[in-house]
């Protein structure tokens, strides 16, 4: 599953307005693109164990060695547990991040909090793995 997370501390870009009389089918299209820019945050549910190489990742504070969030801001690449701990991993540059994601129907949300809230990576199932 993937999803695409606006931050908070930049204030969205507002979608285009065509001038009046324009194809409603244009307008559509404006309105549905999905968010880019600087000031997306991309993430990327990874179900399965991680080994950056060549060593499994393993959250430090429930041992949990899969069913990870890798979000993505910028250059950098944050790995999320369950269990809500989350680390910056520099191991995993954004092109290896690119690598792994393909966006053709994200889901959005208003902000990092509610997608991980939403994805179950807010501490509500820390300890369970979901499959």
């Amino acid at each position: 599953m993937t999803l695409v997370l606006r931050t908070t501390d930049r204030p969205a870009e507002p979608t285009p307005v065509l001038p009046a009389g324009t194809d409603p089918l244009l307008q559509l299209e404006y309105e549905t693109q999905p968010p880019n820019g600087p000031g997306v945050t991309r993430c990327l549910n990874h179900p399965s164990e991680l080994a950056l190489r060549g060593i499994p990742v393993m959250c430090s504070d429930c041992r949990a060695r899969r069913d990870w969030l890798l979000i993505n801001h910028g250059r950098n690449v944050w790995i999320v547990c369950r269990c809500s701990n989350q680390w910056l991993e520099p191991e995993i540059s954004r092109g290896d991040f690119d690598a792994l994601i393909a966006i053709p129907g994200g889901t959005t949300y208003p902000s990092v909090e509610q997608g991980l809230a939403a994805l179950g990576f807010d501490g509500a199932f820390a300890g369970t793995y979901l499959d």
